[in-house]
């Protein structure tokens, strides 16, 4: 299972029910795929065949959803 948090800007955000517990959010646009961490700061943690600028566009778009994407991973997981 891989909950959608939210869709923007041609991304789709999510997670994937049973992967690590520690905090993470997936990125998928047409041209690939990113994971970030959430913890302890917001950074890529691998990607494949997203270009730098689509990279940047979605890591922009984790900053300003943070809180949005943290309060998703509690309800989800229970933590």
């Amino acid at each position: 299972m891989s909950p959608t948090i939210f869709r923007e800007g041609g991304f789709r955000f999510y997670f994937f029910s049973r992967e690590e517990p520690r905090m993470h959010v997936h990125v998928h646009c047409a041209d690939g795929e990113a994971k970030f961490w959430l913890e302890p700061a917001i950074e890529l943690a691998q990607t494949s065949g997203m270009n730098d600028r689509l990279v940047r566009a979605a890591l922009l778009l984790v900053q300003a959803h943070e809180h949005e994407i943290r309060n998703a991973w509690q309800q989800h997981f229970g933590t």
